[in-house]
């Protein structure tokens, strides 16, 4: 057996229809091998607050991880924000290793144990509800918005639903993408050199109800770059529901969301997602879960990123010109879940192709984790975590700070304000594709 640092690592299906997957005596006793292991190598002591959790309780211990009791795995578990940071980045023990770590998918594994048991955080579960809130905070955008920025509703937000009062809190649009996508559709470039290629945008939850600047920017630097494209919401991708450990729910998710695009697949389109967590769950956990479904393999070989999709439009066709300077330069986060697609820093390669590109690239995680971050037992973790982050986006000194997940952008922007404490950063975090798009004065 080579040691698995030596070959491509790969994962396991996630075993979710066999009882024992949510046996708490079984997932113990792995949790007890799996702990025992990264306490002696360590490696991933400064990925998240998971880690330095299991080190604290394993020194405490008299007798190292012998003497970690199993009820206090759980604080473990809680920290973990599903990143996939130590699987894809730090373990050498991941498989094809005979260890055989994965790390994220045994905390997974622990959630769906307590939620079959009914010890899921039932507001945190509401809270997750991406397409029923954002339907309903849509149709009341405005007020919906003003509440998200008064301070006495967010007390209360904070009392009733653990919501911290000072997290940043994502805007809702009544005009989503979808909407915006029929209504202002651009002409598609004919005289581009990638021109004939055809695109379908999942719009992803975030971009439809929250941000449809994101998608409109790639809907016109596609059409720009000669690809149709068509906009399609049917809903969300499931990993608010993964990170509870609800995966039969992540599952019915993948076949409705499988089954509205595999027509655009059979007809030659590629998809294209545009959050880095949306594109991880259509490529590799929605395989995982389902593994035995032709069209989810089908829809993840023809599933890219925006920003890998975009520098696929330049290695094979080349892009059409007009591209103009960004001027003050970029710092742009490289998100976790962009890192765990194992395809580069596609992001960081896209702004490049913009002339005079002036670059500083940070690649380490925000801290956020989502949903995670905002809740008022974790909002003081995630800006420790995401320090560093903030610090060297503070210290690059440039105009724009970009991050390829929204909810960090943000997050890196509060991070920034709390180690400049009366300075007021930048008022937004762009997608690397809408400056792509301001680069073709598109925005």
């Amino acid at each position: 057996m080579r040691e698995g640092s030596l070959e491509a690592p790969f994962r396991h299906k996630i075993d979710w229809q066999n009882p024992d997957f949510y046996d708490m005596d079984k997932i113990n006793a792995e949790m007890h091998r799996v702990f025992d292991i990264c306490h002696g190598c360590r490696r991933c002591f400064n990925l998240c607050d998971s880690f330095p959790r299991l080190f604290d309780l394993v020194d405490a211990s008299p007798d190292e991880m012998a003497g970690v009791k199993t009820e206090d795995y759980k604080q473990v578990v809680d920290a973990c924000t599903l990143c996939d940071l130590c699987f894809m980045t730090k373990c050498p023990y991941v498989p094809p290793h005979e260890w055989a770590l994965d790390f994220p998918h045994l905390m997974l594994r622990y959630r769906a144990a307590e939620l079959r048991q009914g010890k899921n955080d039932k507001i945190y579960e509401q809270l997750t509800e991406t397409d029923r809130n954002g339907k309903a905070a849509g149709m009341l955008a405005p007020v919906a918005n003003a509440v998200a920025g008064n301070g006495a509703a967010r007390q209360v937000m904070q009392a009733v639903a653990g919501i911290d009062a000072r997290a940043h809190l994502p805007k809702f649009h009544g005009r989503t993408l979808v909407l915006r996508a029929m209504e202002e559709k651009p002409e598609v470039n004919s005289e581009a050199p990638a021109y004939g290629r055809k695109a379908v945008i999942y719009a992803t939850c975030f971009s439809n109800y929250n941000n449809p600047d994101i998608g409109m920017a790639a809907l016109r630097v596609l059409a720009k770059n000669g690809v149709e494209a068509e906009v399609v919401y049917p809903r969300c991708c499931g990993m608010p529901q993964l990170e509870q450990g609800n995966v039969a729910r992540v599952a019915e998710h993948a076949h409705s969301v499988a089954d509205a695009l595999l027509p655009y697949i059979e007809q030659g389109y590629d998809v294209v997602a545009l959050v880095p967590s949306c594109a991880l769950m259509l490529k590799f956990e929605w395989p995982l879960i389902l593994p035995d479904e032709e069209k989810i393999k089908r829809l993840s070989n023809a599933t890219y990123d925006v920003a890998e999709y975009v520098v696929d439009i330049a290695k094979r066709d080349g892009l059409a010109p007009g591209l103009q300077p960004l001027e003050g330069g970029v710092a742009l986060h490289i998100a976790c879940h962009a890192r765990a697609q194992n395809m580069g820093q596609k992001a960081a390669e896209l702004l490049k192709l913009i002339p005079e590109a002036d670059l500083a690239v940070i690649e380490r995680c925000s801290g956020h984790g989502g949903a995670w971050g905002v809740l008022k037992e974790n909002f003081d973790i995630a800006l420790k975590v995401g320090k560093p982050v903030a610090r060297q986006a503070m210290n690059a000194g440039k105009r724009q700070i970009s991050s390829e997940c929204p909810l960090a952008g943000a997050h890196i922007l509060q991070g920034i304000g709390a180690l400049k404490p009366g300075e007021q950063p930048a008022e937004e975090a762009p997608h690397p594709i809408e400056l792509f798009a301001r680069a073709y004065g598109l925005m």
